[in-house]
């Protein structure tokens, strides 16, 4: 029996291949593209191998979208460690393309671990590695090959392809770029070219029909590609049968026109694509070919910003060194008050105009002190709403020039809900509606109110949707309220003449800090989703405190200023992966 790809023909695991009862036992077949290979939950009766085609592995909640964790490669096992704990398999894992599997059952692997132990050290030190690079923060398993597609009215595809390449190559990977004269290629030979560079790239033009088939079927990762200034062709989705739509790994480029100001239409457009995610790439603009070939080598940055009321003023300052420092913002995203900046960022504001939008919105008037009789709210939410109305507009998610996303709670079905589309305002409207403060934000028949209630610091979430370096920043992870900051005002007229009602009565603190809480548990999974974690010292700002803005906002300056000194490598390289062209770590056998 033929020994796997990338497998030493000397390894214990090539001998356990050529075994005369793993021969009997074992059984090689055939995994389509699109095909399960085992769900979460199901027994771990099997040890697998990839001889040809690649896996994909997920892992999900139920009721959330899944969290793409890796690709499987030929060589490499699939369920060994639930294999060898003896527990379900805790992971989803599913052939990106036509694959062939060498499955061993479990009591035929343990009886060959016994007559040769050398099989289990290996695989042990393969389990321990992944684990390593899982604990670390390391790239492992990542996408490294990728199709580009035309949809709809052609635009030219392949040079499109090549500004990319150049810029992964900037970034000190090897790449290289194939068209339609590899369409006929053997499959030996598209394997043989993807061991032989950091990152393969197809480009299919939109005649190519065929070729264009070729690629989607090929690739670990899918990019159809429209014309902005075009609506999507007629006929409904674009979709088809592709297995990696139906894994969430099929995004949508949008080329908008060289003198574009701000994307529109774009809501069609993710209607028929249905993509995992939208960009936009204006030609004339470097940066959008930078961002792409950030987010194709996992080094795109991801910015996700607490709520916290007043003290969420902090993300300014946050915002405002990042750029100082020259780190790009690639993803953005934001609950409550962080939701609203986060918008401001993918909006294209730079540090002047948020400045004065976000005094404009927030900090010269209150925006809480359209007082109502209580039996909704304390307030009205007028006046919120309005502001949103003036600084955001009509701007659709899907029109921003970064990929956005704000979270609010759902207490029709009990869960958070992500905003990815529609109405940017009337997302941050949600995102931003405390209860008891503000009257919640209906949606159908569904009752919204603050992200902040389930989801205040929603890292994890991102991580779905990117796999590069997340930098967050946490304004509620300090101490926020005080006996102080809710005693009962020594005279209520006093209160009234002196403005501090403006403010909202005490009960706003406590009902704005109860709702920005945050677990243990999600302490724990903030810190597991990003790679710098800044919490500013904004103990000064009282979290109603609307015209605490200069002050908040040195805090969050600070604060990551000196979290960006303590790195020692730049942001963009903290979940770096190892190419070709670098040298191995000490102790690490390349194969």
């Amino acid at each position: 029996m033929a020994n796997l790809p990338d497998i030493p023909d000397d390894s214990a695991l090539a001998r356990l291949f050529e075994d005369e009862r793993a021969q009997g036992e074992a059984a090689w077949f055939s995994l389509p593209g699109g095909a399960t290979l085992y769900d979460a939950g199901e027994p771990s009766d099997h040890l697998y191998f990839v001889r040809a085609g690649r896996l994909g592995a997920f892992r999900g909640e139920e009721g959330q979208e899944k969290q793409f964790l890796g690709v499987i490669r030929p060589g490499e096992p699939a369920g060994e460690m639930a294999l060898v704990a003896g527990v379900p398999h805790s992971g989803h894992v599913v052939a990106l393309r036509d694959s062939e599997i060498f499955s061993l059952p479990r009591d035929v692997f343990f009886e060959a671990c016994e007559s040769d132990p050398a099989v289990m050290t290996e695989l042990a030190r393969l389990m321990i590695l992944r684990s390593r690079q899982a604990a670390t923060k390391a790239s492992v398993g990542e996408p490294s090959v990728y199709g580009f597609i035309g949809v709809g009215e052609p635009t030219p595809i392949r040079p499109l392809v090549d500004r990319i390449a150049r810029e992964i190559g900037k970034l000190g990977y090897m790449v290289t770029v194939l068209g339609v004269e590899a369409q006929h290629a053997p499959t030996e030979w598209f394997s043989d070219v993807e061991r032989e560079y950091d990152f393969v790239l197809y480009a299919a033009e939109t005649p190519e029909l065929g070729w264009r088939q070729v690629v989607s079927r090929q690739v670990d990762r899918l990019f159809r590609v429209g014309r902005g200034d075009f609506p999507p062709p007629p006929g409904g989705v674009l979709t088809g049968n592709d297995p990696l739509q139906a894994q969430n790994l099929a995004d949508l480029i949008l080329v908008q026109k060289r003198d574009c100001i701000r994307p529109t239409g774009s809501e069609a457009w993710m209607d028929a694509a249905q993509p995992a995610r939208l960009f936009h790439l204006r030609r004339d603009n470097s940066e959008d070919f930078k961002r792409i070939a950030r987010t194709l080598a996992g080094q795109s940055v991801g910015l996700v910003l607490s709520g916290g009321g007043a003290r969420a003023y902090a993300h300014v300052g946050a915002i405002r060194a990042l750029r100082e420092r020259g780190v790009p913002i690639d993803f953005v995203a934001g609950v409550s008050m962080g939701a609203v900046i986060a918008a401001g960022v993918a909006m294209g504001w730079d540090g002047p105009e948020m400045d004065h939008r976000i005094q404009d919105a927030f900090v010269n008037t209150s925006p809480l002190d359209d007082i109502a009789i209580p039996i909704l709210a304390m307030t009205l939410g007028i006046k919120v709403r309005e502001r949103l109305a003036t600084h955001f507009g009509d701007v659709e998610i899907s029109d921003l020039w970064l990929p956005f996303f704000c979270v609010s709670t759902n207490l029709t079905k009990g869960a958070y809900q992500v905003h990815r589309r529609g109405l940017l305002r009337d997302a941050l409207r949600a995102s931003i509606s405390l209860p008891g403060v503000m009257p919640p934000a209906i949606d159908h028949n569904d009752v919204l109110v603050d992200g902040a209630v389930l989801k205040n610091f929603p890292a994890d979430v991102l991580r779905v949707y990117h796999i590069g370096p997340i930098v967050g920043v946490d304004v509620t992870r300090g101490r926020s309220i005080t006996a102080d900051d809710v005693a009962r005002p020594a005279s209520v007229w006093r209160w009234i003449f002196s403005g501090q009602w403006r403010k909202g009565p005490p009960i706003v603190s406590l009902l704005m800090r109860a709702a920005t809480v945050s677990s243990w548990r999600d302490h724990v999974a903030a810190r597991d989703a990003t790679d710098v974690l800044v919490a500013p010292e904004v103990t000064g700002v009282e979290i109603r405190d609307w015209d605490a803005y200069s002050p908040a906002v040195a805090d969050g300056y600070q604060a990551m200023i000196e979290a960006l000194d303590k790195l020692k490598r730049p942001v963009t390289e903290l979940r770096r992966r190892r190419g070709r062209r670098d040298p191995a770590p000490a102790g690490v056998a390349v194969r």
